[in-house]
């Protein structure tokens, strides 16, 4: 694990693409107190060491520049980021058209092998179940979802609770209406995705819409895309405000996602992209987990349950992508969360 002083040299040299050893000393007495310079030169060592950073030219000539040169893999320590509170963290407040131009090729080759290796052991426990058995099975999965989903958002709905509504229409006591609905409007959701997964295979604008329009049915929430400015807690970053805007970001995102061959990263791509983008007044993060599962679904690789994700690592990684567009949490929550899937359903 790096120093909180070595994930500032990490970020400054991402921030500022390559620099002189004198321009990391400089930046560092700013931020540190009575650190010497043998310190910083051990610490700069440690991140050659890593394979986090690298070193150009030699002699007085020598700059140093980060290793991964794609900013979707940014490396940021959320332990250090989120010590810094939300109004003094350095962040891309604005919405960044940029991010639609930066490379999608985040798996490594060993995280391609692994999870391909994972959707291969779905697929044979998929074929050993009979119709019957593989109902089930997506129903067991659909409940989890729809409980881990709904809870992320608030929701206060137990597992069990949620399944006795799903499986027998029976309200629990002590919760909202509102709450019963956004369980139910995700089973409906899913059940939509897995009856026209095929549809998913070439993503559509209009597939947002409607599986966003499914899981805020009879929630009071507009199902057009936004025309109102929306702010969202814990970050200073600001989304789109312009329709016709958000219309076009969506737009990117269905061309981006498209091109991309790889179903992980078209999925990955989903459930990052949508909800910064915001398009709608609420349920995007609803509407980007499932989104992303209709696409797995679709290219026949093992959807998600999220049961056992950890929230509060989901939270920082979306805001993290939010403030910096760095997929690297994201990433992991993903590939972990995809072999829990498969480790955990279908036989």
């Amino acid at each position: 694990m790096l120093t909180q002083r070595q994930n500032a040299i990490l970020e400054f040299l991402q921030k500022s693409k390559q620099a002189p050893q004198s321009a990391i000393l400089a930046f560092i007495v700013t931020k540190f107190d009575a650190i010497s310079k043998p310190t910083i030169l051990r610490d700069i060592g440690v991140l050659l060491t890593a394979g986090l950073i690298e070193k150009i030219g030699r002699g007085r000539g020598v700059i140093y520049a980060p290793k991964n040169k794609n900013p979707f893999l940014f490396h940021f320590d959320p332990e250090s980021y989120f010590k810094i509170s939300q109004d003094q963290r350095e962040i891309k407040k604005m919405f960044n058209w940029d991010i639609f131009d930066y490379p999608t090729n985040f798996f490594t080759i060993s995280e391609i092998k692994r999870l391909k290796s994972a959707n291969t052991e779905y697929l044979k426990k998929r074929a050993k179940m009979d119709r019957t058995s593989l109902h089930k099975e997506f129903e067991r999965l659909t409940i989890e979802l729809a409980w881990k989903s709904s809870h992320l958002e608030g929701n206060t709905y137990s597992l069990l609770e949620t399944e006795t509504l799903i499986k027998e229409a029976q309200e629990a006591a002590g919760h909202t209406k509102e709450e019963a609905i956004m369980i139910l409007n995700h089973k409906r959701a899913l059940d939509y995705i897995l009856e026209s997964a095929k549809q998913f295979k070439i993503l559509k604008a209009t597939h947002v819409r409607a599986v966003h329009s499914l899981l805020i049915k009879d929630l009071g929430i507009p199902d057009d895309f936004r025309k109102i400015i929306v702010r969202i807690t814990g970050t200073n970053y600001q989304p789109l405000d312009n329709k016709f805007q958000i219309e076009d970001a969506v737009k990117k995102i269905v061309e981006l996602i498209n091109k991309e061959e790889n179903p992980a990263a078209k999925a990955l791509l989903a459930t990052a992209l949508i909800s910064y983008v915001q398009p709608f007044v609420d349920g995007n993060k609803r509407t980007s987990r499932l989104m992303a599962n209709a696409i797995l679904l679709a290219h026949n690789w093992c959807p998600l349950s999220l049961r056992s994700m950890d929230e509060t690592a989901y939270k920082k990684a979306v805001l993290l992508f939010y403030e910096q567009n760095s997929l690297e949490l994201l990433k992991q929550l993903f590939i972990e969360q995809f072999e829990f899937a498969v480790n955990n359903y279908f036989g």
